[in-house]
């Protein structure tokens, strides 16, 4: 039976600690993947992408696959092709579809007529991939996930919707601080508290950055203006507040990190200082991009 990632909640707890720790083995070159041997995996990117093209093309090919990006204005869905039938052309050439794109739904579209692994590489919802690869770099720094606090200041976007879920879904606690009428998903908040019931994680959504990094042992931002939303740009004016620097980082716990997903814009979302002091988090942070997806792979592949 095919399994598709769409949702960091596509897998069980128990699952993400696996990939976890089969992603720092692959890191260490303790082992040697090649689950994908004799498999083509179509890339599909309908947004530009440095880290998650580079990690995912890496990746397939190290697994012993073939890597093929597509650039979504090169395909017939660039013309109105329906993605249900893209879906079914592309079942009959590939193996499993890695898709960056805007809506969610199409992706969710994809998995319905793909009958092989559909890998989620962002949406305007969510960015599971780059969640496992947060989680890998919060375990090798404090050697678990679990109990631990992660605070999220910005935009409340598709990787503040995916921390919501994740913490919600393993146990840890999260605190999103976003200016007022930039909150996350609802839908991904009441997702969060329900698993939140399983688990005994506290699920926080807030309009005071202070008091979202209070005693965190995280402390992550991204971007105020997202892909597809330059337009915005007038909006930076309510995010001053909101900036990761040195007096928001001194009410995190003694002990915490800086992690961002990058792009970074420095002087907005986090100050250069702050920027430079965690940057070999940050940059452990993008190389675990390709450990965990092929981790990732592995297990849908198998």
């Amino acid at each position: 039976m095919k399994r598709d990632f769409l949702n960091i909640s596509d897998l069980k707890k128990d699952e993400i600690l696996q990939i976890i720790d089969y992603a720092i083995k692959l890191k260490k070159g303790n082992v040697q993947d090649q689950s994908l041997k004799g498999k083509s995996i179509g890339l599909i990117f309908m947004k530009p992408s440095t880290r998650t093209r580079l990690s995912f093309e890496v990746g397939v090919y190290q697994m012993g696959g073939q890597p093929i990006y597509i650039q979504g204005s090169s395909t017939q869905m660039s013309r109105g092709e329906e993605i249900k039938d893209t879906g079914r052309v592309m079942a009959r050439y590939l193996d499993g579809i890695v898709i960056r794109t805007y809506s969610h739904k199409e992706v969710e579209d994809l998995s319905r007529y793909f009958d092989k692994p559909v890998i989620n590489a962002l949406t305007d919802y969510l960015h599971p991939c780059q969640i496992l690869a947060d989680l890998q770099t919060i375990y090798e720094r404090f050697g678990k996930v679990e109990n631990i606090k992660v605070a999220f200041v910005g935009d409340g976007n598709n990787v503040a919707n995916t921390w919501l879920i994740a913490g919600g879904l393993i146990g840890f606690n999260v605190s999103v601080a976003t200016p007022e009428g930039f909150e996350p998903s609802g839908k991904a908040v009441h997702e969060a508290l329900k698993l939140a019931q399983e688990t005994g994680a506290s699920i926080e959504v807030t309009n005071d950055p202070v008091e979202a990094v209070k005693d965190a042992d995280v402390v992550y931002t991204d971007v105020w203006v997202s892909m597809g939303q330059e337009n915005e740009k007038e909006k930076k004016e309510l995010f001053k507040e909101f900036t990761v620097n040195r007096h928001l980082l001194s009410h995190a716990s003694k002990n915490a990190i800086v992690m961002h997903c990058l792009p970074a814009h420095k002087g907005e979302e986090i100050s250069e200082e702050i920027f430079e002091e965690f940057a070999d988090v940050i940059f452990d942070e993008a190389e675990n991009r390709l450990h965990a997806q092929k981790a990732l792979m592995s297990l849908l592949f198998k």
